[in-house]
This record gives C-alpha cells, sequence and structure tokens, in this order.
C-alpha cells in the first residue's frame, strides 16, 4: 500500500508539473489564430473582457487561461482602448504587448487637393467604418489631406478634424502672406486658390497661374476659368463633355467669362501649396495661358503672344485627333 501510495504520489506531482509547464509554455507558444484578427477594444474595457474579446475572434484558446496568465505575467501595465492587428500565430505574450502598447490600426481617409465638397460628401458617407449622418460640408472648408479614424467614430467627427485643419492651416499661411497678394482676406484666398487648384494639376505652375489670375484681378480682366464655368452645373463633379457656348455665357455667382473679379465662393477645397501661391504669387507680367500639350501651360504677356500659343495648341489636338 505505501509503494502505491508513492507512486500515486509521484503520478500526482508528474500531472501538476506537467500542467505547470504548459501553463508556462502556453504564455509564448504560438497562438491559434490562423490570419491576422482585427480587435476594438472599447474605452473602459477591463483585461477580462478584452480576454472575451480575444476568445471570440479566435485569438485565444480560453479567455480564462489567457486572463490568468496576463495578471501572473504580464506586469501592471493596463490595456489601452482602440482597434489592434492580432497578428497570425500570436502568443499570448505577444497579445498582451500588443494591447498594452497601444499601438492601434491607422485607418486613413483621404481627400485629394481640388476635390468639391459634394464629392468629400459622398466620400465620407461611402466609408463604412464611420457611422452617423452630415451634411455636405462647407465649399472650401475642407482641407485636403489623409486623416486617420476609429472603427466605429462618428463622420461628423472626422469632417469636424478636416474642417478645423483647414483653418489652423489658413490662419498661418494668411499670416505669412506677401505683402503684394490680391486676396484682402482669408476667404478671397481660398476663393482664388480653388480656382487655381483646379486650373493646374502641376506643383511647379500654381505660382504662376496664381500670378495670372493676380494680374488680371488688379487690372479688372474678366478671369476666364474654365473650372468656373463648370461649378454651377455639377458643384464640382466632372462635366463629362465640353462646355457649351450657352454655359459659357450664363451669368450666375460663380462664371467668370461673364463677371469681374472673384466668383461668390470658392469651387473646390484647395490644398496648402494653391493657398500658399495665392498669397506668394509668381511676380510676372503674364496675363494668359494655354495648354502646352504636355500636361503643363505656357504663359503669355499679351494677347498677340497668347493667340499665337492657342494656334499651336489647336495644332497639337489636330494632330490627336481630337478636333
Amino acid at each position: 500500500m505505501r509503494r502505491l501510495g508513492c507512486i500515486i504520489l509521484l503520478i500526482g506531482l508528474a500531472v501538476a508539473a506537467f500542467i505547470a509547464f504548459r501553463f508556462v509554455v502556453g504564455w509564448t507558444e504560438k497562438g491559434p489564430a490562423k490570419q491576422d484578427i482585427s480587435i476594438v477594444v472599447p474605452d473602459g474595457a477591463t483585461l477580462s473582457d478584452a480576454a472575451v474579446l480575444l476568445k471570440r475572434s479566435g485569438a485565444v484558446l480560453s479567455a480564462d487561461a489567457f486572463l490568468t496568465r496576463a495578471k501572473i505575467f504580464g506586469g501592471g501595465t493596463s490595456i489601452k482602448a482602440g482597434e489592434f492587428v492580432i497578428p497570425a500565430g500570436a502568443s499570448n505574450s505577444d497579445i498582451l504587448s500588443i494591447l498594452q502598447g497601444g499601438k492601434t490600426l491607422t485607418r486613413l481617409i483621404t481627400i485629394p487637393e481640388g476635390m468639391p465638397s459634394i464629392l468629400v460628401h459622398e466620400r465620407l458617407m461611402a466609408n463604412d467604418q464611420l457611422t452617423g449622418d452630415i451634411p455636405v460640408p462647407e465649399e472650401g472648408s475642407v482641407l485636403p489631406d489623409s486623416y486617420a479614424f476609429d472603427k466605429g467614430e462618428r463622420r461628423a467627427a472626422v469632417l469636424a478634424r478636416m474642417q478645423a485643419a483647414m483653418d489652423k492651416e489658413l490662419a498661418k499661411l494668411w499670416a505669412e502672406r506677401a505683402p503684394g497678394t490680391v486676396a484682402k482676406s482669408p476667404r478671397e484666398a481660398i476663393i482664388l486658390a480653388s480656382i487655381v487648384e483646379k486650373e493646374t494639376a502641376l506643383p511647379s505652375e500654381r505660382q504662376m497661374v496664381a500670378g495670372v489670375y493676380s494680374n488680371r484681378l488688379r487690372t479688372n480682366m474678366m478671369l476666364q476659368a474654365d473650372p468656373t464655368i463648370i461649378y454651377p452645373i455639377t458643384r464640382g463633379k466632372p462635366l463629362g463633355r465640353r462646355i457649351r457656348k450657352s454655359e459659357i455665357a450664363a451669368v450666375n455667382d460663380y462664371n467668370t467669362y461673364a463677371m469681374v473679379g472673384l466668383p461668390k465662393g470658392p469651387i473646390a477645397n484647395p490644398g496648402r501649396l494653391s493657398i500658399a501661391a495665392v498669397l506668394h504669387p509668381a511676380q510676372t507680367k503674364a496675363l494668359y495661358f494655354v495648354a502646352d500639350g504636355k500636361g503643363g501651360h505656357i504663359f503669355a504677356d499679351t494677347y498677340q503672344q497668347h493667340n499665337e500659343n492657342v494656334r499651336k495648341w489647336f495644332e497639337i489636338r489636330r494632330s490627336r485627333g481630337e478636333l
């Protein structure tokens, strides 16, 4: 009997040792996730709450085992709130480090330079990771950039960050403006910058285009910017066809072929470079510009020079079969 008791004791000790071994090894061994897993830890969530989320998502085999190991081996650092990516095969130890480190998944929504507000609205509404409704933002109020957001965040909060970024950037650029800028207010700067933005896609040309339009404003010439014809028709969306003669002659608050001076408001959301170009325009005598056939423009001081440049542009278009 004594021998049997010793055997049972040894077996018990062996089992206990094996369980202890498995408990320790289970902290660092490869986890069950077959692919990367995204989990969202809400504000105020406890380690116990996170353990349940991890079990539901398949990142750990047991919520209780993860919680116990984390309390023993994980130290006293609290976990963070946010959305985290748990890599495939991540161990319990790896997972806790991720949650404690607070390096959350970065989700970005990008607003390109020159995007009109109607398309900003559509982009925000189409993102199914955001919640809530928003109106179409005021034209020119959004700073084009890439913005981070959290899964489930309200669209109104993201839009507010975009508009706050524009307010901050415009205030900074306005304070640094050159004394010769034609813009009499930050709003005028945004209006003219939106035209510059839509007229050229080349950053190297923006100051020159701004210089041309500045010269026209100083001499009471019409700006005659094609994008201002399109804006009241589509609110900035692509027209998808050639501009009609009746649209060129249309009298409204935006068409700069039928008015002297700036339109009523911006025709897009201009980027930093276009705003800066308006506030620091090129020192030039140029009053005209036309496409050069290479993606840029050629500038002219006189109407005679401009007509010759236009003739060359039409020759290029004819050679391409566009006319």
